[in-house]
């Protein structure tokens, strides 16, 4: 694995001429990581960026986040970006919507893991249990290293029985486990279903996807772009499958400034291009 921008140029003859798909996650890649999730705000200089890019017409922008829906919409705020909470399980914005099926009885069943997770991991100082309404996410970024892998095993051990009635299942990321339904549909999914919706609506334009995210989540997006795309795993780790990395969140603003740079040289193909009837292109 290689540092992006280092490599820029090589990236850069691969998306020349063509319309690109851009796929971000939030914590740790827009916003740096906070103590808790309602303390992690995306840097003023990352957003004016992506507004920036918003207003490229080349360029598609979508979140990809494992909050819930209106909590990242609300921590970026922005009309024209496509959003995607609970790890892929809800799609909305720019003229895309999608909610993942939930079998009979999964909300009920989760509100009961909720109040049990939440006695079970009561002993542990620190430890937060966050609702996304379609998931739950327990968070132990604040509890004592001793400690950690004792609550790991509790709430595994209460998830067990669920998980056996093939009701959730249980996933792991940066000192947070998440409880979804049993569904397979992830962040991966997400981005092909997106990537489908796009190039449908501009049938024959050269295309490319680029990801960029930082945790073992995104890893599912960066495997579904294996030869197909550009991904980027923020900070170094040896077992991810992007194919680039950078080192700091601060790095991915570079990364989008050389995005917007090389849209405004015109040497990106815009989407949505129509034919007159004359055969000459109208943009």
């Amino acid at each position: 694995m290689v540092h992006l921008l280092q490599k820029w140029d090589g990236v850069y003859t691969r998306i020349r001429g063509r319309r690109m798909m851009l796929f971000f996650d939030f914590d740790g890649t827009l916003a740096p990581i906070a103590s808790k999730p309602g303390y992690a705000r995306i840097p003023d200089v990352t957003l004016s960026l992506l507004k920036e890019v918003l207003r490229l017409r080349s360029c598609k922008l979508a979140v990809v986040s494992g909050r819930a829906l209106a909590d990242i919409k609300k921590k970026i705020g922005l009309k024209g970006i496509v959003y995607v909470g609970n790890h892929g399980l809800q799609i909305r914005g720019a003229g895309v919507r999608y909610t993942a099926p939930l079998v009979p009885g999964y909300k009920a069943s989760l509100r009961k893991i909720k109040a049990r997770i939440a006695r079970g991991i009561r002993r542990y100082s620190g430890a937060l249990i966050e609702d996304k309404g379609l998931s739950l996410s327990v968070h132990y970024r604040l509890v004592s290293a001793r400690d950690c892998a004792a609550l790991r095993m509790a709430v595994r051990k209460i998830a067990q029985p669920y998980c056996a009635r093939r009701l959730i299942r249980v996933r792991t990321g940066k000192m947070v486990m998440e409880i979804r339904p049993d569904f397979r549909w992830d962040k991966g999914s997400a981005v092909r279903w997106l990537i489908g919706k796009w190039r449908a609506l501009d049938k024959g334009a050269r295309t490319v996807a680029l990801c960029c995210g930082d945790d073992s989540t995104d890893e599912d997006a960066f495997r579904a772009l294996a030869g197909k795309g550009i991904t980027v795993v923020v900070g170094r780790r040896a077992e991810s499958a992007a194919q680039y990395f950078l080192d700091t969140q601060d790095e991915v603003n570079g990364l989008l400034r050389r995005i917007i740079t090389g849209a405004r040289q015109t040497l990106w193909i815009p989407f949505n291009r129509q034919r007159n009837r004359s055969g000459s292109t109208r943009v």
